[in-house]
């Protein structure tokens, strides 16, 4: 059984807010890169890179893993 949409927006915020508390760097991305992807589809780009940039910021290292990879392609296609 698949999460609606409804269900995945709150899980995704659940999750990022957990993540903050929690200074889960990774989670953290993960569920930003989420929320902007749900942010994106609902025509609020702005909102969507406001977001995930500063967050996608505080990574110096592991570019190449599939979370900070997302994210940037993202933030690419956001700023295109």
């Amino acid at each position: 059984m698949t999460a609606s949409r409804p269900q995945k927006r709150v899980a995704d915020c659940l999750a990022y807010a957990v993540a903050r508390q929690q200074q889960a760097m990774s989670w953290e991305l993960r569920a930003a890169t989420s929320i902007a992807r749900l942010w994106r589809d609902k025509d609020k780009p702005r909102q969507a890179r406001e977001l995930l940039a500063p967050v996608y910021g505080w990574f110096t290292e592991g570019f190449d893993t599939r979370d900070l990879k997302e994210a940037k392609a993202l933030l690419d296609e956001l700023h295109a």
